[in-house]
């Protein structure tokens, strides 16, 4: 695939990962990773990361620990699948699937 046609993909307005995905995938990474680092990476605001984050925690897919001034994360990569059609899958099987094995 010529570097024109990976652009012209990313220019069409959607994709086959959801933004909670690919910052569960920043987290399996790096469990100490930076929100600040997952927004560049993922390339949205740090805000938004923010509000993933605390949607991730809140339903219980991701926990945070605080350890001195950073942040732990750990997913339970054991949780269902949200969607109808996939909740017979875990988080697990998704991220280690996109290459990122989940936590435990």
């Amino acid at each position: 695939m010529s570097v024109a046609q990976s652009a012209d993909r990313r220019e069409a307005g959607w994709t086959f990962v959801t933004t909670h995905t690919l910052v569960l995938l920043a987290v399996a990474a790096d469990p100490e990773i930076r929100l600040s680092e997952i927004a560049t990476r993922v390339g949205v605001t740090e805000r938004r990361v923010q509000s993933i984050v605390a949607e991730l925690v809140a339903t219980g897919y991701l926990t945070r620990v605080r350890h001195g001034r950073r942040n732990r994360y750990h997913i339970e990569a054991r949780l269902p699948l949200r969607h109808l059609e996939t909740e017979h899958r875990q988080l697990g099987d998704l991220l280690t699937l996109l290459g990122t094995p989940g936590q435990d």
